[in-house]
Protein backbone atom coordinates (compact mmCIF):
# COMPACT_ATOMS: atom_id res chain seq x y z
CA UNK A 1 0.00 0.00 0.00
CA UNK A 2 1.24 3.13 -0.98
CA UNK A 3 2.04 5.53 1.48
CA UNK A 4 0.48 9.20 1.40
CA UNK A 5 2.49 12.46 0.01
CA UNK A 6 3.21 14.94 2.85
CA UNK A 7 4.10 17.13 0.20
CA UNK A 8 3.38 17.95 -3.69
CA UNK A 9 4.47 19.66 -6.46
CA UNK A 10 2.00 19.82 -8.83
CA UNK A 11 2.98 21.78 -12.50
CA UNK A 12 4.96 24.39 -11.03
CA UNK A 13 6.84 26.68 -13.02
CA UNK A 14 8.40 30.27 -12.19
CA UNK A 15 9.73 33.44 -14.08
CA UNK A 16 11.14 36.05 -12.38
CA UNK A 17 13.09 39.03 -13.77
CA UNK A 18 16.55 39.92 -12.11
CA UNK A 19 18.73 43.14 -13.28
CA UNK A 20 15.79 43.86 -15.67
CA UNK A 21 15.51 40.40 -17.66
CA UNK A 22 12.70 37.93 -17.28
CA UNK A 23 14.12 34.83 -16.51
CA UNK A 24 12.50 31.45 -16.86
CA UNK A 25 13.47 29.63 -13.54
CA UNK A 26 10.95 26.70 -12.79
CA UNK A 27 9.13 24.62 -16.33
CA UNK A 28 6.56 22.48 -15.09
CA UNK A 29 7.59 20.40 -12.13
CA UNK A 30 5.71 17.73 -10.62
CA UNK A 31 6.54 15.56 -7.49
CA UNK A 32 6.02 14.11 -4.35
CA UNK A 33 7.86 13.44 -1.49
CA UNK A 34 6.31 10.40 1.63
CA UNK A 35 6.03 10.54 5.27
CA UNK A 36 10.00 9.99 6.20
CA UNK A 37 11.21 9.97 2.94
CA UNK A 38 14.89 11.24 2.28
CA UNK A 39 14.68 13.07 -1.36
CA UNK A 40 17.90 14.98 -2.77
CA UNK A 41 17.44 17.75 -5.52
CA UNK A 42 20.81 17.69 -8.21
CA UNK A 43 21.35 19.78 -10.70
CA UNK A 44 23.40 22.51 -12.36
CA UNK A 45 23.98 25.99 -10.98
CA UNK A 46 21.41 28.17 -11.79
CA UNK A 47 18.40 25.16 -12.02
CA UNK A 48 15.69 26.56 -10.14
CA UNK A 49 16.47 24.52 -7.23
CA UNK A 50 16.89 26.92 -4.67
CA UNK A 51 14.14 28.89 -5.99
CA UNK A 52 12.02 25.63 -5.47
CA UNK A 53 12.49 25.99 -2.21
CA UNK A 54 11.55 29.25 -1.95
CA UNK A 55 8.26 28.35 -3.46
CA UNK A 56 8.01 25.44 -1.12
CA UNK A 57 8.12 27.90 1.68
CA UNK A 58 6.05 30.57 0.76
CA UNK A 59 8.84 33.33 0.19
CA UNK A 60 7.35 33.07 -3.05
CA UNK A 61 4.78 32.05 -5.37
CA UNK A 62 4.61 29.98 -8.57
CA UNK A 63 3.55 31.68 -11.66
CA UNK A 64 1.66 28.43 -12.55
CA UNK A 65 1.14 25.10 -10.65
CA UNK A 66 0.34 24.14 -6.83
CA UNK A 67 2.09 23.16 -3.85
CA UNK A 68 0.47 20.74 -1.26
CA UNK A 69 1.59 20.96 2.23
CA UNK A 70 -0.21 19.16 4.98
CA UNK A 71 -2.85 18.25 2.88
CA UNK A 72 -3.90 21.24 1.54
CA UNK A 73 -3.07 23.81 -1.40
CA UNK A 74 -2.63 27.35 0.51
CA UNK A 75 -0.84 30.24 -0.45
CA UNK A 76 0.19 31.21 2.97
CA UNK A 77 2.63 28.37 3.54
CA UNK A 78 5.52 30.53 5.52
CA UNK A 79 6.26 28.57 8.98
CA UNK A 80 5.18 24.73 7.26
CA UNK A 81 8.22 23.58 6.63
CA UNK A 82 11.98 24.09 8.22
CA UNK A 83 14.23 25.78 5.98
CA UNK A 84 18.00 25.58 6.24
CA UNK A 85 19.65 28.12 3.39
CA UNK A 86 23.24 27.69 2.36
CA UNK A 87 24.62 29.68 4.96
CA UNK A 88 24.07 28.81 8.78
CA UNK A 89 23.22 32.66 9.44
CA UNK A 90 23.52 31.91 12.77
CA UNK A 91 23.33 35.24 14.72
CA UNK A 92 26.75 36.37 16.63
CA UNK A 93 25.69 38.05 19.02
CA UNK A 94 23.15 34.78 20.39
CA UNK A 95 24.75 31.72 21.63
CA UNK A 96 24.69 28.28 20.47
CA UNK A 97 21.80 27.83 22.60
CA UNK A 98 20.34 31.26 22.08
CA UNK A 99 20.61 30.46 18.14
CA UNK A 100 19.15 26.89 18.18
CA UNK A 101 15.77 27.76 19.51
CA UNK A 102 14.56 30.73 17.50
CA UNK A 103 12.40 28.80 15.52
CA UNK A 104 10.03 28.32 18.68
CA UNK A 105 10.61 31.47 19.95
CA UNK A 106 9.02 33.09 16.36
CA UNK A 107 6.64 30.75 16.89
CA UNK A 108 5.85 32.30 20.62
CA UNK A 109 6.51 28.92 21.99
CA UNK A 110 7.71 28.55 25.79
CA UNK A 111 11.14 29.27 25.90
CA UNK A 112 12.15 27.55 29.21
CA UNK A 113 10.51 24.46 27.01
CA UNK A 114 12.65 25.32 23.53
CA UNK A 115 15.63 25.69 25.81
CA UNK A 116 14.95 22.30 28.28
CA UNK A 117 14.26 20.49 24.21
CA UNK A 118 17.82 21.81 22.85
CA UNK A 119 20.01 21.00 25.66
CA UNK A 120 18.18 17.29 25.41
CA UNK A 121 19.27 17.19 21.58
CA UNK A 122 22.68 18.79 22.20
CA UNK A 123 24.29 15.60 22.56
CA UNK A 124 22.88 14.32 19.66
CA UNK A 125 24.03 17.35 17.37
CA UNK A 126 27.65 17.10 18.64
CA UNK A 127 27.40 20.47 20.58
CA UNK A 128 27.32 19.08 24.22
CA UNK A 129 29.32 21.31 26.24
CA UNK A 130 29.11 24.32 23.58
CA UNK A 131 25.87 25.73 24.78
CA UNK A 132 27.37 28.93 25.87
CA UNK A 133 29.60 29.25 22.93
CA UNK A 134 29.64 31.96 20.08
CA UNK A 135 29.13 31.57 16.78
CA UNK A 136 32.13 32.39 16.11
CA UNK A 137 34.31 30.44 18.05
CA UNK A 138 33.07 27.17 16.16
CA UNK A 139 34.37 25.39 13.17
CA UNK A 140 32.25 25.56 10.10
CA UNK A 141 31.36 21.73 10.85
CA UNK A 142 30.15 22.77 14.61
CA UNK A 143 28.10 25.84 12.83
CA UNK A 144 26.00 23.75 10.61
CA UNK A 145 25.27 21.01 13.03
CA UNK A 146 23.60 24.01 15.07
CA UNK A 147 21.73 25.56 12.12
CA UNK A 148 20.87 21.63 11.15
CA UNK A 149 19.52 21.76 15.18
CA UNK A 150 17.92 25.07 14.76
CA UNK A 151 15.77 23.61 11.67
CA UNK A 152 14.86 20.38 13.55
CA UNK A 153 13.60 22.06 16.72
CA UNK A 154 11.22 24.18 14.36
CA UNK A 155 9.14 21.04 14.45
CA UNK A 156 7.58 20.91 11.09
CA UNK A 157 7.95 17.36 9.50
CA UNK A 158 8.84 18.26 6.05
CA UNK A 159 13.03 19.58 5.95
CA UNK A 160 14.44 22.02 3.53
CA UNK A 161 18.10 21.70 3.35
CA UNK A 162 19.60 23.60 0.64
CA UNK A 163 23.54 22.38 0.39
CA UNK A 164 24.04 22.45 3.75
CA UNK A 165 27.66 20.61 3.77
CA UNK A 166 28.68 22.28 0.33
CA UNK A 167 31.42 24.59 1.95
CA UNK A 168 32.77 22.46 4.36
CA UNK A 169 36.03 20.25 3.90
CA UNK A 170 35.88 16.55 2.58
CA UNK A 171 36.47 14.41 5.23
CA UNK A 172 33.99 17.02 7.49
CA UNK A 173 31.57 16.58 4.81
CA UNK A 174 31.75 12.92 5.24
CA UNK A 175 31.29 12.81 8.63
CA UNK A 176 28.13 14.96 8.32
CA UNK A 177 26.76 13.38 6.30
CA UNK A 178 27.03 9.77 8.15
CA UNK A 179 25.70 11.61 10.83
CA UNK A 180 22.64 13.59 9.27
CA UNK A 181 21.61 9.79 8.49
CA UNK A 182 22.02 8.61 11.92
CA UNK A 183 19.80 11.88 13.37
CA UNK A 184 17.29 11.33 10.08
CA UNK A 185 16.96 7.66 10.78
CA UNK A 186 16.38 8.60 14.14
CA UNK A 187 13.18 11.46 13.92
CA UNK A 188 12.45 9.83 10.52
CA UNK A 189 11.52 13.68 8.90
CA UNK A 190 10.49 14.09 5.46
CA UNK A 191 13.84 15.93 3.99
CA UNK A 192 14.55 17.57 0.80
CA UNK A 193 18.07 18.17 0.06
CA UNK A 194 19.64 19.92 -2.52
CA UNK A 195 23.61 19.24 -3.27
CA UNK A 196 25.75 19.60 -6.56
CA UNK A 197 27.53 16.62 -5.36
CA UNK A 198 26.71 13.40 -7.15
CA UNK A 199 28.00 11.07 -4.33
CA UNK A 200 26.33 12.59 -1.76
CA UNK A 201 23.03 12.74 -4.13
CA UNK A 202 23.58 8.66 -4.27
CA UNK A 203 24.51 7.93 -0.59
CA UNK A 204 22.14 10.20 1.15
CA UNK A 205 18.73 9.45 -0.66
CA UNK A 206 16.04 6.95 -1.18
CA UNK A 207 14.93 8.86 -4.40
CA UNK A 208 17.27 11.60 -6.46
CA UNK A 209 15.45 13.94 -8.44
CA UNK A 210 17.35 15.23 -11.75
CA UNK A 211 17.08 19.19 -12.82
CA UNK A 212 17.79 20.10 -16.23
CA UNK A 213 19.76 23.37 -17.02
CA UNK A 214 17.47 26.72 -17.09
CA UNK A 215 14.41 26.37 -16.78
CA UNK A 216 14.99 23.93 -14.44
CA UNK A 217 12.61 20.57 -15.73
CA UNK A 218 13.34 16.97 -13.87
CA UNK A 219 14.98 15.09 -16.74
CA UNK A 220 14.87 12.31 -14.26
CA UNK A 221 13.83 10.50 -10.92
CA UNK A 222 16.26 8.20 -9.75
CA UNK A 223 15.21 5.14 -7.02
CA UNK A 224 18.26 4.65 -4.87
CA UNK A 225 17.73 1.10 -4.43
CA UNK A 226 20.89 0.80 -1.27
CA UNK A 227 19.83 -1.34 1.54
CA UNK A 228 19.98 1.03 5.16
CA UNK A 229 21.94 2.17 7.13
CA UNK A 230 24.08 3.11 5.23
CA UNK A 231 26.58 4.64 7.47
CA UNK A 232 29.28 1.81 6.78
CA UNK A 233 28.96 1.78 3.00
CA UNK A 234 32.14 1.64 1.01
CA UNK A 235 32.27 4.49 -0.97
CA UNK A 236 33.88 2.02 -3.65
CA UNK A 237 30.80 -0.11 -3.59
CA UNK A 238 29.90 -0.99 -6.90
CA UNK A 239 26.48 -0.67 -6.48
CA UNK A 240 26.81 3.20 -5.12
CA UNK A 241 29.45 3.54 -8.29
CA UNK A 242 26.38 2.44 -10.63
CA UNK A 243 24.27 4.64 -9.38
CA UNK A 244 26.33 7.33 -9.69
CA UNK A 245 26.99 6.63 -13.05
CA UNK A 246 23.35 6.83 -13.70
CA UNK A 247 23.22 10.21 -12.41
CA UNK A 248 25.89 11.65 -13.77
CA UNK A 249 24.77 10.35 -17.78
CA UNK A 250 21.31 12.06 -16.70
CA UNK A 251 22.88 15.06 -15.63
CA UNK A 252 25.12 15.24 -18.59
CA UNK A 253 21.67 14.79 -20.85
CA UNK A 254 20.01 17.51 -18.42
CA UNK A 255 23.06 20.20 -19.37
CA UNK A 256 22.57 19.20 -23.41
CA UNK A 257 25.79 17.89 -23.26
Amino acid sequence: MNQPSCLEVRGVSKTFVEEGRRVHALDNISFAARPGEFLTIIGPSGSGKSTLFNLITGLAQPDSGEIVLECGAVRRRVGRAGYMPQRDLLLPWRTVLNNVILGPELDGRSRREARQRARELLPLFGLDGFENAFPDTLSGGMRQRAALLRTFLTDRDVLLLDEPFGALDALTRRELQRWLLDVWQQFRKTILFITHDVEEAVYLADRVLVFSARPGRIVKELVIDLPRPRQSLSRLAPDLRRLEGDLLSALEMGNGS
